[in-house]
């Protein structure tokens, strides 16, 4: 028995009026909702994506749909350190020392 993880994807719902946003659970997993702003975060599978905007897109109680950048955003900065500033000589030292 193995357990299978499906790539999930963030979808940002902004919402006309929220008394509609239970109606989003059947999209993916509701993870936020924003009452001041009206919107609404959900996740679904990243496979399914394209379709779920298309299907929320087409709502009458959706304002605009947004398919979150996280996936895409590189966080890795190990790379970056000192590529950017340049790092004084108390700064490199204690950069080797660390990375040792």
């Amino acid at each position: 028995m193995s357990l299978e993880l499906n790539e999930r994807q963030g979808v940002i719902v902004y919402l006309y009026h929220l008394k509609n946003s239970r109606q989003l659970r059947r999209f993916g997993t509701i993870h936020y909702v924003s009452r001041k702003m009206k919107y609404v975060v959900l996740y679904t599978d990243r496979i399914k994506v394209s379709e779920t905007v298309e299907k929320l897109s087409g709502m009458r109680y959706v304002k605009k749909v947004m398919v979150s950048p996280l996936p895409d955003v590189e966080i890795s900065f190990a790379d970056t350190v000192g590529k950017m500033y340049k790092l004084t000589d108390e700064d490199r030292e204690k950069y080797k020392n660390n990375k040792e």
